[in-house]
C-alpha cells in the first residue's frame, strides 16, 4: 500500500522560510515523477512544483524563485524548500504522485499546514 507523509508545516512570519518533507512508504519514489499541491481556504487545490525521475523542475509562476522542490531517492523523500514566504502561500501543502505534467495522479499524503502571518 502506498502511503506518502508530509511534514515541516507550521506557521512562519512574513519573509520567512520552512521545509516541507514528504516521505514515501510502500513503493519507491525513484519510480515517479513526483510534485507538491496547495488549498488555500475557499480556493481549489492548485499545482505548486514538480520534480521528474530525471530530475527536471517545474514550478507554478506563483513561487517560481522562492520555492525549491528536490528528491533524495536513497531516502524516498521529496522535498520543498520554501523561503520569502508570503501571507498568501498560506494553505494545506499536499505531496502527489504520478505527476503527468502538472496534473496529480493517485496518490496523495494527508496534507501538512503552512500559515504565513504576523
Amino acid at each position: 500500500q502506498v502511503q506518502l507523509v508530509e511534514s515541516g508545516g507550521g506557521l512562519v512570519q512574513p519573509g520567512g522560510s520552512l521545509r516541507l518533507s514528504c516521505a514515501a512508504s510502500g513503493t519507491r519514489i525513484s519510480n515517479y515523477d513526483m510534485g507538491w499541491y496547495r488549498q488555500a481556504p475557499g480556493k481549489q487545490r492548485e499545482f505548486v512544483a514538480a520534480v521528474t525521475i530525471g530530475g527536471s523542475l517545474r514550478y507554478a509562476d506563483s513561487v517560481s524563485g522562492r520555492f525549491t522542490i528536490s528528491r533524495d531517492n536513497a531516502k524516498n523523500t521529496m522535498y520543498l524548500q520554501m523561503n520569502s514566504l508570503k501571507p498568501e502561500d498560506t494553505a494545506v501543502y499536499y505531496c502527489n504522485a504520478p505527476v503527468i505534467q502538472r496534473t496529480p495522479g493517485q496518490y496523495w499524503g494527508q496534507g501538512t499546514q503552512v500559515t504565513v502571518s504576523s
